[in-house]
Formats: C-alpha cells, structure tokens, sequence
C-alpha cells in the first residue's frame, strides 16, 4: 500500500465536498459491521468486535424530506480501491440531478484507512456485508427514505458486490444495476496474472489459490447463486473489456438464462475505454448511464 493513501484521502474528503455541495449535501459517516473474516489473536483485547466501515452520504439539496424518497446503494470498483471523487463525482451528481440519496461505502480492504484496514479485504464476503450494512444504517438514519425503493449499484469489483447482494439477499433491493461485474471467479483466476492471483492466495485473503481450494472461490462468485435472481437487473459489459473479459460476463448471463430468470443485459461491440466505457466522460458513456437511470427509474420512482 501507498504509504500517502491516507493522507490522500483525507485530501479527496475535501474534494468531494468542493465538487458537491452546490447539488448535494455531503457527509462521511461509520457504522460498525461484522468482525473481521480473520482474527490473529482471538484472546485479545477487542477481539471479534464488529469491523467499523466508512461511507459517504450524498442527498439532494432539493430532496423534499416530507415525503418518501428513493435510494442507492453504491459499490465503489477495484480489487483495493475507494469510493473516489476523480473516478465517482461526476456519476454522483448525475444520481443527485435525478432525485436519488446515495450511500457509498469504504468497505473491508479499501484503500485510504491504513495497511490493517485494506488486508481486512474478504471479496465476495464480508465486503458484501459491510455495503448491506450501509444501506441498513441509511434507512435508520433518515426516517424519509423508502425501504421498499432501494436500488444496489456498481462497477467491475463494485458488480460483483451488487450481484452477491441482491442474490444472497433477494428481499433487500428493488431493483440493481451490474457494470462490467466480475462474475466467476474460478474463470477469472486462470486468465489474469500470477500476481493479481496472489492477491487473493495471500495468508490475509482466502489464503489458498483456486487450484487448492476451487469450493471456496465458487463460493465468492455470482455465477454460483444464479438460481436465486429475483430482483430486477440490468448487466452492461464491453467486448474489449481488458480488466473484467467479456467472456466472464456472458457466462454469468448465460447462467440466468438457463435458469429461466427475466433480466436485462446489453453487451457493448468495442465501445471507447474498454473497462470504463461508461464511466467516462464521453457522449456514449453518458447515453449508456441514461439507460441505467431508465431502467432504475421503472423500479425507484413513484
């Protein structure tokens, strides 16, 4: 880890702030979530305690709190990254403009809270927990936010987590929307490089490669809890993804259909940016996140 992460996120606290308020009022917020996936010392002060989480709130300045609003459950992307101003701001205050609260959670392993914070990474686990929990905590917080319109969010890293939230927890989200989502991750291990793969071997993480323990990566996969959809999604992907391959996300696409479950699914013929194709700033990016408002919209908006 970046010795500097830390202070470099005290600086982006700031910024997210400066880019937002204007539209949004902004706060940071913790909240405690399940122990750690691993305790070194399990007789030692402390030990077991709930794992505190971090999370950014963003509510419209113009939300009318005398009535119930809609919310969204942000996965922030990356193997160890964080919910960024530079990768998420402009995204967030489309979210504002259309009328949403959001969550977005630094959950176990982001970066930004130390090396004892980020080697707390449990993917596909604890992680998905720790975003639930937000969500819990959002609706506890703000009595005007509506438990039956909640919608899960996120790319890449942050997919995988939206998909394991609403298929381990079918009961929890209204509607969810799945970018460029790691999807397998037993496929995944045996096209990305030996180092990406230790990450996840590493004593801290699941601590066994997928060729030791092949049950446990399942485990942590989407693929795996195809059968359980029974929320209303919608899934992008690019064919020349160079992060998440396009093949990992047909083969969860696949899976739902020979599963018989109704979803919605677009796959992007070499759209610009690859991995972040509709991320960007650019106008297909831009007309790409519209056809996710409008699919949110049908399941969040009155």
């Amino acid at each position: 880890m970046n010795p500097n992460d830390t202070v470099l996120k005290a600086l982006d606290d700031i910024m997210w702030v400066q880019k937002l308020s204007d539209i949004a009022d902004v706060d940071k917020v913790a909240y405690a979530s399940k122990p750690p996936a691993h305790i070194l010392n399990r007789t030692g002060p402390g030990a077991g305690n709930p794992l505190i989480i971090r999370a950014y709130t963003f509510i419209p300045k113009k939300m009318d709190r005398s009535k119930k609003q809609p919310l969204l459950v942000l996965a922030h992307q990356g193997l160890h990254g964080n919910v960024s101003s530079v990768e998420l701001a402009h995204i967030i205050r489309e979210m504002m403009e259309q009328g949403y609260a959001v969550i977005a959670p630094d959950y176990r392993g982001s970066t930004g809270y130390g090396q004892g914070f980020s080697n707390q990474i449990d993917y596909g686990g604890l992680e998905v927990d720790d975003v639930l929990a937000g969500k819990a905590w959002m609706l506890e917080k703000y009595s005007f936010l509506d438990p039956k319109r909640v919608g899960a969010i996120g790319w890449s890293h942050g997919g995988l987590i939206t998909l394991m939230q609403i298929l381990l927890h079918p009961d929890e989200y209204a509607v969810a929307y799945a970018g460029v989502p790691v999807s397998d991750l037993v496929l995944r291990m045996g096209y990305e490089s030996p180092a990406y793969q230790a990450q996840y071997s590493a004593a801290y993480h699941i601590g066994k490669s997928v060729r030791d323990d092949i049950k446990e990566y399942e485990k942590r996969s989407p693929i795996t809890y195809a059968a359980k959809l029974a929320t209303p999604l919608l899934i992008h992907s690019n064919t020349n993804d160079e992060d998440v391959n396009v093949l990992e996300v047909q083969r969860m696409i696949m899976a739902l259909k020979a599963e018989g479950k109704k979803f919605e699914s677009k796959i992007y013929e070499n759209a610009p940016g690859g991995h972040m194709f509709n991320r960007l700033d650019t106008k297909l990016a831009r007309d790409s996140r519209e056809e996710i408002y409008a699919f949110l919209a049908k399941y969040l908006k009155n």
